[in-house]
């Protein structure tokens, strides 16, 4: 069983975005979501930080700090990234296209 909070839409409770930094975003193959697909974070230089599953409508959430941040997503339907540059706090969303 993953250790990962509930990757659903909604934040926790008392997140506040005038002093966090939330990435977030959907995991999708040909516009559809994928679900079950591992999200990876990486840092600015390429260093792995963290890791969650996407809930089953490939949706995933990262708390962060601001910088150039990227999204990797490995999946049954293939791979993709991308890359957030985040100056602050706030919610900041992607999406990860898989192939």
């Amino acid at each position: 069983m993953c250790a990962a909070p509930d990757q659903s839409i909604a934040l926790p409770a008392g997140t506040d975005l005038t002093k966090e930094t939330v990435l977030t975003g959907r995991v999708v193959a040909g516009g559809e979501p994928v679900g079950g697909a591992f999200v990876r974070l990486l840092d600015g230089t390429g260093e792995f930080t963290a890791e969650v599953v996407a809930s089953a409508s490939g949706d995933f959430r990262f708390f962060a700090a601001p910088g150039t941040w990227t999204l990797r997503a490995l999946s049954r339907s293939g791979n993709g990234q991308a890359v957030l540059q985040v100056d602050g706090p706030g919610l900041h969303k992607a999406e990860v296209a898989v192939a």
